[in-house]
């Protein structure tokens, strides 16, 4: 980049602070205008220096990082923030996302993958590690099962929402073990459902059940 990032970090930890301290002053696109030991002042360090970007730790005591997010993009919207966590779970990383959050980066990640994430967020783009991209994608594919499942409910309203999700699984071709592994169900809970499936469906087979399921729209 042509330009200097002005960068903020906010960690309770101060040995990783210092860590990444360490890395930014032998990176030349990156200048390290402020440290923060919580949400707080976090926020009151961006309003004063006007960073580019902001390495925001999301558990920190006080006003925790999403929260501190929050306040930070409704004052200053241009800043980027990169949630930067040992926190791998959904729960985290959709709350962040919903903060505004263009970043999200695990703490045991590479030094390179730290910088890439905060030059391309400094662009304006968002930018999510491979792992964190990848729960992104599974997330969005479950749940698009769910939603299909439950538009077929007023096509099937006697199955629970469990069974319309095997039945559009059965539908798309899915094996037991495949539905199985979507679901992470036991392949005994499998066959239950299919069996109530086929008794409530008044079907005698799979595939009678797949052509009732493509008629209703389910695997679409």
């Amino acid at each position: 980049m042509s330009r200097t990032i002005r960068l903020l970090v906010a960690d309770d930890h101060a040995l990783f602070r210092e860590g990444l301290q360490a890395l930014f002053s032998a990176t030349a696109d990156i200048d390290l205008v402020g440290q923060a030991a919580d949400g707080e002042e976090a926020v009151c360090l961006a309003k004063e220096q006007k960073p580019d970007v902001v390495l925001m730790d999301i558990s920190m005591p006080g006003l925790n990082g999403i929260q501190a997010t929050r306040r930070i993009l409704r004052d200053e919207p241009e800043i980027g923030v990169i949630m930067v966590t040992m926190l791998e779970d959904d729960a985290s990383l959709f709350s962040a996302m919903r903060a505004g959050a263009r970043g999200y980066v695990l703490k045991g990640a590479d030094h390179k993958e730290l910088l890439r994430t905060i030059r391309a967020v400094a662009r304006g783009q968002a930018l999510f590690g491979a792992p964190v991209a990848a729960r992104i994608m599974q997330f969005f594919q479950t749940l698009e099962i769910s939603l299909g499942a439950r538009s077929g409910g007023d096509a099937f309203p006697e199955l629970t929402p469990r069974e319309l999700e095997v039945l559009k699984l059965i539908a798309l071709g899915a094996s037991n073990r495949g539905i199985a592994e979507k679901l992470v169900i036991s392949s005994h809970t499998v066959r239950n459902h299919i069996t109530s499936i086929f008794s409530k469906l008044q079907v005698a087979d799979r595939a009678q059940a797949i052509v009732k399921a493509r008629r209703a729209g389910l695997a679409e």
